[in-house]
């Protein structure tokens, strides 16, 4: 049974376990070792995963994801989130125009604008347009479909057994775990580890997690005695609120670290000390 359970995030819905499993087992054995602490057996690393659940289904003459255009971010959640990222995007990168930023043509606030400077900036460097409303469209289908929601969430929960010591999260995996840990109070994590997370985005993310934040405070996901590290690059734009502790308290460990050009990159959140020490710090000793 697995000791470290990992959630992967957005845009995998081409891969599987052992795709994934193949890349983070290693990096996350050399954050370990960053950490001075012995890595664990490959065997004890399990992946939630999930992103079959966006796949489209196979047709004859079509393959990998839908193409879609500007025209296909939809009112509301998916165009506020992408006008979030595209606000973001400016403040770390000065190659992105701000929203409200006068140019020689006054940017329009729109979904085709919001595209055109993503598409400038490092972040989303080699992300084409289809593929990023289709990250768009994962994020708002796993928040507002309950079916897909209530399935994801299962997959996380199914991994996690009487062995299971550390969760690892990344990107919208971290709003998986966390609602899958809220659901399971007699769990036996001892840490949460968040990486790149949206779930301090207030109104898009944050107030529609479930169960529901109390007062502006969102639910503990475990004992009193589980660790939480949130761990996330300046520069990632899909982690918009850097530090958790203003939703989730100040039991919250909060670092902030630097992975070059690949600010969400999975594999180089995992290879950091930081990460390392947070999984370390949840594991018994064999």
């Amino acid at each position: 049974m697995a000791r470290v359970v990992g959630v992967h995030g957005i845009a995998q819905q081409m891969k599987g376990e052992q795709v994934l499993l193949s890349a983070w087992r290693p990096a996350l054995a050399d954050g370990l070792t960053r950490a001075a602490h012995a890595p664990v057996a490959d065997a004890e690393v399990a992946m939630a995963f999930y992103g079959d659940l966006f796949r489209p289904p196979g047709e004859l003459l079509a393959v990998g994801d839908p193409v879609l255009t500007a025209a296909d971010v939809a009112p509301g959640l998916e165009r506020e989130l992408l006008l979030a990222w595209w606000r973001q995007a400016a403040a770390v990168d000065e190659t992105v125009a701000p929203p409200d930023a006068d140019t020689l043509v006054r940017t329009p606030v729109s979904a085709q604008a919001a595209l055109r400077q993503l598409s400038r900036s490092r972040f989303f460097a080699g992300v084409a347009l289809r593929a990023l409303v289709f990250d768009l469209k994962q994020v708002s289908r796993y928040l507002l479909d309950a079916e897909v929601r209530r399935a994801a969430r299962q997959r996380v929960m199914d991994r996690i057994t009487a062995d299971t010591e550390v969760v690892v999260a990344h990107s919208l995996g971290s709003v998986v775990a966390y609602e899958a840990l809220c659901a399971l109070p007699e769990h036996p994590v001892r840490a949460l580890v968040t990486l790149g997370s949206p779930l301090g985005i207030a109104h898009l993310v944050f107030h529609r997690l479930d169960p529901a934040p109390e007062e502006g405070r969102g639910r503990w996901p475990g004992t009193e005695r589980m660790r939480w590290t949130n761990i996330a690059d300046h520069g990632d734009v899909v982690a918009l609120e850097k530090d958790l502790r203003p939703r989730f308290g100040d039991r919250v460990r909060n670092a902030i670290v630097h992975n070059g050009a690949h600010a969400h990159d999975v594999t180089a959140y995992l290879t950091e000390a930081h990460t390392g020490e947070a999984i370390a710090g949840g594991l018994r000793a064999p």
